[in-house]
């Protein structure tokens, strides 16, 4: 029983758009707590002052704080071992892989944040602009996941590589656009740790420790008093992990087969244990096998599931606890609240879609393999799904309450709405073109 158990919960983890789900799960509980008579404890829980230091040093920050700019900096982390991966030997390696979905993720931002700006110009709440830019990886494939084989492997591709550009987009708007009061000095402190962690690589560093130390404890500390927000550390810490092998495919397989007959023909002993040679074996298949994988991809992999079921959930959990108050007739005609629909909407699909039949009208790119118009129409209503990088994005662009809680709600409502848009048309475009008719 206890067998069936573990296997069932080793499914659900092995599937990264269960975490979709666990995030949702996440704002459904936030939402609870923050409307239920027990209010005053949700705000105690995200405000609750934690400190950490060693000697006379130490931080002091709310539990808010540290979600936000510690643990999201890992989120962070894994965006740009993910985007690192895929400019080394992925869907963004060569000109014709990559025009399309980087066409299409610029268009989505784009279009987008003019729509925002249309809305709000030459008000104080314009400067939340870059808030319909994003679009939520967990939430999107978890779309696309409940239709299964019916999608096609090739636009789970074409989604992944543009939220990975789109991404990268959010981070850039971040850097430039978000950050103020810059301590040039904690910079400059900052960059130095991130050169000793380029010279690591060059001098052929894999163990993940180096990476973490230096990247916690020197770029991401850096950066946290230099003013620039701390989750940009995640980023530059990615592309200083080496993505390269140490032993290629086919000399690891002739190692590992020497090996073997090697472990075949020692003398066992008697017993549960082996012997000596045995074991000095087992370890050296241990040490060609770690050669064989990259760091990147060892690293990634590891940090998928702490990121998926528990960073992304408790960020919606201490950030979606809004409580509803007010006119919502009022709230949802802000100009916030129509720039933020109308962007991640309509400025998404305009964007998205436009810029991939500009692209094909001018012979720039082509639509990817079995891949249907219907397709690139679903896939841009599912890219409005802003959530997380949009709730992130919000906390930075308003320091107002009320502007926050006009953001929240609109980008709630709004990502709910897109979600069901693109389920929509995505049902209809699994269905073959003789029955729709």
């Amino acid at each position: 029983m206890k067998l069936k158990r573990w296997n069932f919960l080793r499914a659900i983890f092995k599937n990264q758009s269960n975490s979709g789900i666990a995030i949702f799960l996440s704002v459904l509980v936030a939402m609870a707590w923050a409307n239920s008579p027990f209010n005053a404890y949700y705000k105690d829980f995200i405000n609750t002052e934690i400190s950490i230091g060693i000697g006379g040093f130490s931080i002091s920050e709310p539990f808010l704080i540290w979600v936000n700019d510690g643990l999201m900096a890992i989120f962070f982390l894994q965006v740009g071992l993910e985007l690192k991966r895929e400019i080394i030997g992925g869907k963004l390696s060569s000109f014709r892989m990559a025009i399309m979905p980087i066409g299409a993720a610029f268009g989505g931002m784009l279009v987008p944040a003019i729509i925002y700006v249309a809305f709000n110009i030459n008000t104080a709440s314009m400067q939340g602009w870059g808030i319909p830019m994003a679009t939520d990886i967990a939430f999107a494939l978890g779309i696309l996941s409940i239709f299964g084989k019916r999608v096609p492997v090739s636009l789970k591709v074409f989604l992944v590589a543009l939220a990975t550009v789109d991404d990268l987009g959010a981070v850039l708007v971040i850097a430039i656009f978000y950050t103020s009061g810059i301590s040039l000095m904690d910079l400059l402190h900052g960059f130095i740790f991130f050169i000793v962690l380029l010279a690591g690589n060059y001098l052929g560093f894999r163990k993940a420790w180096f990476y973490a130390i230096i990247g916690i404890g020197g770029v991401w500390l850096a950066f946290f008093f230099s003013g620039v927000h701390p989750t940009i550390a995640g980023i530059l810490t990615a592309f200083t992990i080496p993505g390269k092998v140490k032993i290629k495919e086919g000399d690891y397989l002739k190692k590992l087969q020497k090996l073997h007959l090697k472990f075949i023909e020692s003398q066992p002993v008697k017993g549960d244990f082996i012997s000596e040679e045995q074991l000095s074996i087992l370890e050296e298949i241990k040490q060609k096998s770690d050669d064989a994988e990259t760091p990147l991809q060892k690293i990634e992999h590891r940090l998928s599931l702490v990121v998926g079921f528990f960073i992304l959930p408790l960020f919606a959990l201490v950030n979606t606890g809004i409580h509803i108050h007010g006119d919502m007739v009022e709230i949802m005609t802000h100009t916030i609240s129509l720039g933020i629909s109308f962007g991640l909407i309509a400025g998404k699909f305009i964007g998205i879609f436009g810029a991939c039949w500009l692209m094909t009208k001018l012979k720039i790119a082509e639509l990817p393999q079995n891949i249907n118009w219907l397709h690139i129409a679903a896939i841009s209503l599912i890219a409005g799904i802003g959530f997380t990088m949009s709730l992130f994005i919000t906390e930075l662009a308003f320091l107002e309450e009320e502007h926050t809680f006009i953001a929240k709600i609109s980008i709630l409502f709004t990502s709910t709405v897109a979600a069901i848009l693109g389920a929509v048309t995505l049902h209809f475009s699994s269905i073959p073109s003789t029955k729709r008719k």
